[in-house]
């Protein structure tokens, strides 16, 4: 492994270590090791009653009650969290930009999570998209021995995450770092993401460049997917239609998040690395200060 992405990887671990991964809404120990959130679900851990409603599900229904009140009433449990977190990588072209920080920020970020995770007592496994969705060598444990992995693939993490579902752990956490740079539905991608998960967080993790657009003038495009070249000529109106793009393209994701039940921050890769501040993902309730 090159010495820059080792070293990021050291420097993640590190600032991850003052933050713990926030479990969901609060949840309290549960059974087995594992926890309850506070929100309806369908663990075996039971909560509360409420009045029955067009639409509930019949088999929540407290017949006991109904014989003794004549009212229907629910049953209304709280979903079991497995504490354990799924860091999942961006193996794309676009995460390894030529000139940016992007590579070592995003594997600085998902070291730093794997350590707030284990402060939190959660296990974590750290995935990496190419044709598929793949485990990183190694990466169940300390992130400073995660190997054997390559920003390579023209491959979005959409196609990966649907050609080959990965064996995420059920009522977990996930977490996807990516710079979201591909087209389609994120919703598509989203819904397989946090299938069956207990929360869902989407780090999109963007360099200076893909955020400033380049000075005016006669510029060449190369496409770091597909290395398709375009020869352009930049001016004001171009910048503001560029911004005006990736401004539509992250509320479209941040939408779709919701929509999975998820949340989406927008992190810079060089504002990152400089001093390897967690803040903002503190502010987002991905993780606390210890």
């Amino acid at each position: 492994m090159p010495d820059p992405l080792h070293t990021s990887l050291l420097r993640g671990q590190q600032a991850g270590a003052a933050y713990a991964l926030l479990t969901p809404r609060n949840a309290a120990w549960g059974l087995a090791g594992g926890q309850m959130a506070n929100r309806p679900g369908s663990s075996l851990e039971f909560m509360d009653h409420r009045e029955y409603q067009p639409g509930d599900d019949l088999r929540h229904i407290d017949w006991s009650a109904f014989a003794r009140t004549d009212k229907l009433t629910l049953k209304v449990f709280r979903e079991e969290v497995t504490p354990h977190a799924d860091i999942v990588l961006d193996g794309s072209r676009s995460m390894a930009l030529e000139g940016t920080a992007k590579a070592q920020a995003a594997l600085g970020l998902a070291a730093a999570v794997a350590e707030a995770a284990a402060n939190a007592n959660f296990t974590h496994a750290a995935w990496i998209t190419g044709d598929f969705c793949r485990p990183i060598h190694h990466g169940a444990d300390s992130p400073a021995t995660w190997d054997g992995f390559a920003f390579d693939s023209r491959t979005t993490p959409a196609e990966a995450v649907l050609r080959s579902p990965p064996a995420f752990r059920p009522h977990g956490v996930r977490i996807l770092i990516s710079d979201l740079l591909w087209m389609g539905e994120p919703i598509v991608a989203l819904s397989r993401l946090a299938e069956r998960a207990a929360a869902t967080f989407v780090i999109q993790l963007l360099a200076r460049d893909d955020v400033d657009p380049p000075e005016r003038g006669n510029i060449r495009l190369v496409d770091s997917e597909t290395n398709e070249i375009q020869e352009i000529f930049l001016d004001a109106s171009a910048q503001q239609r560029y911004r005006d793009n990736l401004a539509r393209h992250q509320d479209h994701w941040q939408r779709a998040a919701v929509q999975a039940g998820g949340r989406m921050l927008t992190l810079v890769a060089e504002d990152l690395v400089e001093d390897w501040d967690l803040g903002p993902l503190a502010a987002a309730q991905i993780v606390k200060v210890l």
